[in-house]
């Protein structure tokens, strides 16, 4: 996306780096296939270290390894999140980062192509195909009336700036097909002659002159790239910060036992990783109405030739969300309904019909953080997501595993249930549920905050994404937030994005 806003400008020249393959793979067009890209070479397949509060489980992290990054294999979930996740930004970062300041650039981005909403939320005119589902499963119907039951707010619109209640999800695609950041900003750029593209090419780390970021060194590509006005990573959560320390951009302490030169001390490079902890309470369905064994030649079918059909579904096709206590300011717990047994990623095939409320954790008070796995580029990073340190983020992900049983109680999806589907073991007390959450919960894919920006001197990036310590080096992506949003985190590096691309036209200016 970056790329493709820098680009605009003739009189500059723009190098993107991409380590993984073009976008070419056909399950990454089709919505309802991306759990087939897990694993694959467009996926970097990253394994946590053991998590003592999950069992001593290590949990697979997929992350996008293609154009496009992570919007080629995600759920396709455009969810800006809650006016309160963009105010705690502009308290970290200052007030161009709160939300009546922030809203602009999601607007920016959106091309809006359902009923004109009312309250006129969307951006009509950018890049980004946002849609309603086209053909929505019956039972996500089902789940929205039981929200209403359950008298939980129902919403007009989901973006607004208050996302408290229930509503189906928007999603990123176009005539039924997955729109990725690479769709809607890269191929129409990609014939500019100012723009280069280079993927299956590895950045290996960054080459300085002084305290001057002069370019990178890559492996599989044209070698060492030169930069005349700066380098940009936009690697992740996961990738910027390695490659950060990978260059000597760290806590020098940690850094020097990795044997690592320090060229910049930034002690909390790789630190406040935050992600979002999800249960899946996951049930039998009665009656073979679900996604279980939809990709049959006859829905692929209907999906190639009119891009409709259970295939468009994104899995994750409506959301609620809620509070654990009625005197918090915003919701801390999503309720993500899917018409399919969503168990291990989707990696094993379901071979027998059911539904799933994802329960997710919103806010974690726990914390984790990247560090050095070696030296080597090649060798990846070590990944300490500190799942469930707090004894808090256990409570509230148990409350909302409650609230879940109690939707699936409801007469609108009772009818649909004919008891559970392990690994949720069903109504038990709260002891063997938090045993069983210990077990089996796992990421909704959604990690930031590791090269946090804020007004501070202790922040790895300044409110303008620079690296502090280090000129000519700035950093786009995930891990600049101050704090994980209460929502998805794709809409949020989008906007993110869209504002970084007018503070480097200033700053050159």
């Amino acid at each position: 996306m970056l790329a493709a806003r820098l680009s605009e400008d003739p009189g500059v020249r723009v190098a993107l780096v991409e380590s993984g393959p073009r976008d070419r793979k056909p399950e990454i067009r089709i919505p309802a296939a991306f759990p087939k890209l897990f694993k694959t070479a467009y996926d970097w397949d990253f394994t946590t270290a053991k998590q003592e509060a999950l069992g001593g489980r290590a949990l697979y992290w997929p992350r996008g390894h293609t154009l496009g990054g992570s919007s080629s294999l995600n759920a396709m979930m455009w969810v800006r999140g809650h006016r309160a996740d963009y105010d705690a930004w502009g308290e970290a970062a200052g007030p161009e980062w709160a939300y009546d300041a922030f809203v602009r650039y999601f607007r920016r981005a959106e091309r809006w192509t359902g009923p004109t909403p009312r309250d006129s939320v969307y951006g009509t005119d950018g890049p980004l195909w946002i849609s309603p589902l086209r053909d929505p499963s019956p039972l996500t119907f089902a789940f929205l009336a039981a929200c209403h039951d359950r008298g939980i707010t129902g919403l007009r619109e989901l973006n607004g700036p208050d996302h408290s209640g229930y509503a189906t999800t928007p999603v990123n695609q176009r005539k039924g097909r997955r729109w990725s950041a690479a769709d809607g900003y890269l191929k129409p750029a990609a014939r500019r002659p100012n723009l280069d593209i280079f993927t299956q090419t590895r950045v290996c780390g960054l080459e300085f002159e002084g305290k001057r970021v002069a370019g990178v060194v890559t492996a599989g590509g044209p070698g060492t790239l030169t930069a005349r006005r700066e380098v940009i990573l936009s690697a992740g959560a996961i990738g910027s910060p390695h490659l950060l320390m990978l260059s000597g951009i760290g806590d020098p302490e940690r850094l020097r036992e990795a044997g690592v030169e320090v060229k910049v001390a930034s002690p909390d490079v790789g630190r406040h990783l935050q992600d979002h902890l999800a249960y899946a309470v996951t049930v039998r369905c009665p009656r073979p109405v679900t996604l279980t064994g939809a990709d049959t030649l006859p829905n692929l079918g209907r999906f190639l030739l009119r891009g409709r059909g259970p295939l468009t579904s994104n899995l994750g096709e409506a959301v609620a969300f809620v509070r654990t206590r009625p005197d918090l300011v915003a919701p801390d717990i999503e309720l993500v309904f899917a018409p399919a047994p969503f168990v291990d990623h989707g990696l094993t095939p379901p071979t027998e019909h059911g539904l799933t409320i994802g329960v997710v954790l919103l806010q974690p008070v726990g914390e984790g953080r990247i560090d050095l796995g070696g030296t080597a580029a090649t060798t990846p990073p070590r990944i300490d997501p500190g799942y469930l340190t707090a004894e808090e983020d256990l409570r509230r992900l148990l409350v909302g595993v409650r609230r879940a049983e109690q939707l699936l109680a409801t007469p609108a999806l009772a009818e649909h249930t004919a008891g559970p589907l392990a690994p949720y073991p069903g109504v038990v007390d709260d002891e063997a549920l938090a045993a069983a959450m210990r077990g089996s919960a796992e990421t909704l894919y959604h990690p930031v905050g590791t090269c946090r920006m804020g007004s501070d001197e202790g922040s790895v990036t300044d409110p303008r994404l620079r690296v502090r310590g280090a000129e000519g080096l700035r950093v786009v992506d995930a891990s600049v937030m101050p704090r994980i949003t209460r929502g998805h985190t794709h809409a949020p590096t989008v906007a993110l994005a869209e504002k970084a691309a007018e503070l480097i036209r200033e700053d050159a200016r």
